[in-house]
């Protein structure tokens, strides 16, 4: 309920997240929420600017006192990721997000939250209306269309952003201190070919559906070893194909490039006199993909039933090729950071394989905090689908964001973390991409820092945020406000 969401504490915190749950803003539809954000700082009157690819900042003068502090860039993106379960009816273009409180958490039905990054704008947002905090000069940068490019990091601009230290409010463990990330790219794989191969006289067509996976962020969630949805169903092909006489139509998996798959739907055709043993091989499969995520997935669906007919098939050397490239695919962590344990170095994700008139397309992102790693890693995954036939293209990248071991705000955010709970911070690197890393490249100046509330399940329809840990932010942020140091 709105007004139960409204009241929680800090209570302005909460009314700003509670507004922006109502304003669509998945990533390409930034018109609405960066006219919100303008609207805002003109309504404070404070100095409110937008660049040339929608980014908004907006500064607030020093509290008395406090002017001969360092300028300080509260740093968040607008936009959210569009997930939703398939039972659920919800146009992120136009339908606010039913937002409640679970416990200690606040939640969606059945759709994300945006708390990733709407929690950290409603931070700031915070920060900028609330005359009594103690501040040097600040200034709020809200980029653009992070989640698909991160095109507002990337189309930033020398003099646009004022301050020397950015708190990037974008990560997602309370109680630690993010001082590097990994860096990303994009393959862009396709499969083409001039016409569709004839039906078989005599065979059925059957479509399959994989549902019920988790899901989740394609880098904080990729080492708990969710089921890729394309790699489920790609490998019931390869036996389908190869011993029941099974053509592939048609196929559509996953959906972003930084989203876990949960879903994916194949049509395919086989002879008649195989449809019952085919129904029999998924229920098999569903029983066998259960048992090996037991534990990780807990309701892992694969189903098939008899469908339309389709026009055509995709030709057999193309269906071939393409099946044996994807099993073949790394999907997953591919190494592990010795200076940070339990944190991931590289990974993959096969985000996308669907299909149409001609052509396969295959959407892969990769992702590393070393840029000979993610090469490395890119340049395997080329091999495997150039062997296959395909055609490899490179798409956006971006840069990872290194740690520096003598940060000056660093040392702060750490002193003053282990004077309010009385004890040290945990100072490490996130797997996800943050767009600190571009920023840097635009002002290399910056000191960096990235911090945040708990959020479970970004990207996901699991999607929540922790209420406690957001009040705990809020006053740690405060604090590190009231302690910056001095312009020198």
């Amino acid at each position: 309920m709105a007004t139960e969401i409204k009241m929680l504490t800090p209570q302005p915190v909460w009314e700003y997240f509670y507004e922006l749950t109502q304003i669509p803003r998945p990533t390409g539809q930034m018109e609405a929420i960066t006219q919100f954000m303008v609207d805002f700082g003109n309504r404070l009157g404070l100095d409110t600017q937008k660049d040339a690819v929608g980014n908004v900042i907006i500064r607030k003068p020093a509290a008395p006192g406090f002017e001969n502090r360092k300028m300080v860039t509260l740093q968040s993106h607008l936009d959210m990721v569009p997930q939703k379960n398939n039972d659920v009816s919800h146009d992120f273009t136009k339908d606010p997000v039913d937002a409640y409180v679970d416990g200690d958490w606040v939640k969606a039905r059945g759709t994300t939250l945006g708390a990733d990054n709407g929690i950290g704008v409603a931070i700031a947002m915070a920060v900028l209306a609330d005359p009594a905090l103690q501040h040097g000069p600040l200034e709020a940068l809200f980029t653009i269309d992070e989640e698909v490019g991160m095109d507002g990091a990337n189309g930033l601009k020398p003099g646009f952003v004022r301050g020397k230290i950015l708190l990037n409010c974008d990560s997602e463990e309370e109680g630690k201190l993010f001082v590097g990330c990994a860096g990303g790219a994009d393959l862009n794989i396709s499969f083409q070919y001039k016409k569709g191969a004839p039906l078989i006289n005599g065979d059925v067509p059957v479509r399959l559906f994989i549902s019920g996976l988790k899901g989740g962020h394609s880098g904080i969630d990729i080492h708990l070893g969710r089921a890729n949805a394309n790699k489920l169903m790609f490998r019931f092909l390869k036996e389908a194909v190869r011993d029941y006489g099974v053509r592939l139509a048609d196929i559509n998996g996953g959906s972003l490039r930084n989203v876990i798959p949960r879903e994916a739907e194949a049509v395919i055709t086989l002879p008649k006199d195989n449809v019952e043993v085919l129904w029999e091989l998924v229920a098999d499969y569903q029983d066998l993909y259960r048992a090996e995520y037991a534990g990780i997935e807990d309701n892992i669906r694969f189903v098939a039933e008899m469908t339309d007919t389709p026009d055509t098939l995709i030709p057999e050397e193309i269906q071939d090729d393409l099946i044996n490239a994807v099993e073949a695919c790394q999907n997953g962590v591919a190494s592990m950071l010795h200076d940070f344990p339990g944190t991931v170095e590289s990974s993959s994700n096969l985000a996308l394989v669907q299909s149409s008139e001609g052509l396969i397309e295959v959407k892969i992102l990769a992702r590393s905090s070393s840029e000979s790693r993610k090469t490395a890693l890119l340049s395997a995954l080329e091999s495997v689908f150039a062997l296959a036939g395909a055609r490899v293209e490179y798409g956006s990248a971006y840069n990872g964001w290194q740690p520096n071991a003598d940060s000056p705000i660093l040392k702060v955010m750490e002193q003053v973390y282990e004077e309010r709970y009385g004890k040290k911070a945990e100072v490490t690197v996130m797997h996800a991409g943050l767009e600190c890393g571009i920023i840097q490249g635009v002002y290399p100046y910056m000191d960096m820092i990235s911090f945040g509330p708990d959020l479970k399940h970004p990207h996901s329809p699991d999607e929540a945020v922790g209420i406690s840990s957001v009040a705990e932010v809020w006053e740690y942020l405060k604090s590190a406000l009231a302690n910056i140091p001095v312009e020198s």
